[in-house]
């Protein structure tokens, strides 16, 4: 297993989050929702919808374990960038490598083998229209290869659609119960996949209340 993917955030994490948090609170007035549903040890797969890139922070700083997640290798240049990002947990992923999509997935999995609480958006990309996005199979992927549990997150308030009608919406992370998965292992791989696909974003949509778009997310890649 890759030395990144086994060491866990540091204490930067920790020092990032005591002061982000304040900061949330004092700006969104977010509302958790069901963070008991996270089990207490072992590997775990956040799965949510993604509206914005102000969930790639509510995530990790109100999640109630650690998070780890995906980032642009540019983002670790420097020393210092490195340091920072490595710190807060993130992991470095080539955007630009023609095999982005495996290697994330296959970073995603040495994660979560590590025992490790790691969190993907299924619909690949942010939704521009504010509608659920189909999902990707990447998310499925990880946790059949795995063995994860998978703890469906929705996503309420915080794209910039939100505020377009009857106010500002309030923001809200809504955790739900871990999705049941077990009886998927004696299918076709193909065909566990799509049904697991299915299941974490109905399980998604129930939570955050979207509609469904019908449709892939424009150049969504991720998992």
């Amino acid at each position: 297993m890759p030395s990144h993917v086994a060491t866990r955030p540091g204490w930067l994490y920790f020092v990032g989050r005591s002061v982000l948090r304040p900061l949330l609170w004092v700006r969104y007035h977010p509302r958790v929702i069901g963070s008991e549903s996270v089990p207490h040890n072992g590997p775990v797969l956040l799965v949510s919808n993604h509206l914005s890139g102000l969930d790639t922070i509510l995530i990790p700083c109100f999640s109630p374990r650690q998070v780890r997640f995906l980032a642009k290798a540019s983002l670790f240049a420097t020393p210092f960038k490195n340091w920072v990002m490595r710190g807060v947990g993130a992991v470095p992923v080539q955007r630009e490598a023609s095999n982005e999509a495996q290697q994330a997935l296959e970073t995603g999995r040495d994660l979560l083998l590590s025992g490790s609480v790691f969190a993907v958006f299924p619909e690949g990309s942010r939704s521009t229209t504010g509608l659920l996005n189909k999902g990707r199979s990447g998310a499925a992927w990880l946790a059949l290869e795995t063995g994860a549990t998978v703890v469906p997150i929705g996503l309420q308030g915080t794209g910039h659609h939100s505020h377009q009608s009857h106010g500002k919406q309030p923001v809200v992370i809504r955790f739900g119960a871990p999705l049941e998965l077990d009886d998927l292992s004696d299918l076709p791989r193909g065909r566990a996949r799509r049904e697991a696909t299915e299941r974490i974003m109905r399980a998604i949509q129930e939570l955050s209340g979207q509609a469904f778009s019908g449709e892939y997310a424009e150049g969504g890649r991720g998992a």
